[in-house]
């Protein structure tokens, strides 16, 4: 099919361009991510999709908190690394 695909490459650029020219409305707009790098990618959608969601800042009244109880019996284990997600950044 990859072989056939590549064929048929302007049709299905014809048919993409025609259908985000049909569909593409104020109210459910398209978004093209340019992918060449997957990270950058991934990091752009996260980026333009957060920059689409309107922020204002809430003021919160700062809360009390009763200091931690402490028992002595307790030991935390150790967690697993395998359950840690990467620091990548």
């Amino acid at each position: 099919m990859d072989v056939e695909s590549r064929a048929r490459w302007e049709q299905y650029t014809k048919a993409k361009e025609m259908m985000l020219e049909r569909t593409n409305i104020p109210e459910a707009p398209w978004w093209i991510v340019d992918a060449d790098d997957k990270k950058k990618a991934r990091l752009n959608c996260i980026s333009h999709l957060l920059s689409q969601i309107p922020y204002d800042y809430i003021h919160h009244q700062e809360i009390p908190l009763p200091p931690r109880v402490h028992n002595p019996d307790y030991h935390r284990g150790p967690v697993p690394k395998q359950m840690y997600v990467p620091a990548i950044y």
